[in-house]
């Protein structure tokens, strides 16, 4: 899918929110109880953005469903790119909400940041996050960055955990989205963690069908894939294992501006990450590409088959 431009306005600043963190992902849902002032106001409507893979997309309409049903009316933006343009636009008013992922943002705005328990994470972001910017409690589900290789890679190479890939300094190639190959949960922390330096970086796509393409063919020896893409079970592909824990906890978390934070939004979406499971967005994801339904139709199918939405 083509990546959309983002128009005008990126780096509007309002107050710092405070953040209670909870183990759960859920804390108190007034006002006051997932951070910000109070002061947001959802009533004229939510903008939601997405990064450009499915799952996110997915969880963008999710959100949506769940807004809807709560009276708060919403456009889903899907698709627009990755984090470098998410965060600028969302702090601009281009968009509203966006579903993100623990590890994954915090390691974006603290590259240094060591938390990785999911309340300690959560404390993390509070912090490190830029002013009128706010994350609201985290749910149940989880999608976290895998570094993968063939059975016959591994086989061939004696692979099974990212340390093992030091082996082999030097002569294999790594395919993943272009961002990894400067962000910490990606080149940048293999070489610093476990001392791994490749042949070669391919710029790929995001745990899409360019990545695993290449893995396929053989293109690329190690791809970076997410843990939900049901590609890994379906090929008999090998999950390296990540024994110093470079890859943080990676629950999904919505990621908002605080004009928009009010108490209804935080219900309504407390609410889905509550209900919403690891295995329940591994299904999504397979019917959107596996079986080529619409990312917003499964979405829909969805809440209302888990009671966020009225039946039709």
């Amino acid at each position: 899918m083509n990546r959309r431009t983002l128009l005008g306005g990126l780096f509007a600043a309002a107050s710092v929110p405070a953040l209670a963190a909870c183990s759960s992902g859920i804390t108190s849902l007034d006002s006051q109880g997932s951070g910000g002032s109070g002061g947001g106001s959802s009533k004229g409507g939510v903008i939601i953005g997405t990064a450009n893979f499915t799952e996110n997309q997915v969880l963008g309409h999710l959100y949506a469903a769940a807004l809807e049903a709560a009276g708060v009316r919403t456009t889903v933006r899907p698709n627009l790119g990755t984090r470098e343009i998410l965060i600028p636009a969302l702090r601009g008013g281009d968009i509203d909400l966006l579903p993100e992922y623990q590890g994954a943002l915090l390691h974006y705005l603290a590259p240094k940041a060591t938390a990785t328990e999911e309340g300690a994470m959560q404390n993390a972001l509070t912090v490190a996050l830029p002013s009128g910017l706010q994350v609201l409690p985290y749910g149940m589900a989880e999608d976290s960055d895998a570094f993968v290789v063939t059975r016959a890679t591994a086989k061939k190479y004696g692979l099974s955990s990212l340390a093992d890939l030091k082996k082999q300094n030097g002569e294999l190639v790594i395919g993943a989205a272009a961002e990894v190959k400067k962000r910490q949960v990606g080149v940048v922390g293999l070489k610093d963690v476990y001392g791994v330096e490749f042949k070669e970086f391919k710029s790929l796509d995001s745990s899409g069908p360019l990545v695993k393409g290449a893995l396929r063919k053989g293109d690329v020896d190690v791809a970076n894939l997410f843990t939900t893409d049901t590609d890994i079970q379906a090929n008999d592909w090998v999950v390296l294992s990540d024994p110093r824990n470079l890859v943080p906890g990676q629950h999904v978390v919505p990621l908002i501006a605080d004009r928009k934070a009010d108490s209804t939004v935080r219900r309504a979406l407390a609410e889905l990450g509550n209900v919403l499971t690891t295995a329940q967005l591994t299904e999504l994801n397979r019917q959107v590409d596996k079986d080529k339904k619409d990312p917003e139709d499964v979405a829909n199918a969805y809440a209302e088959q888990h009671g966020l939405v009225k039946k039709k």
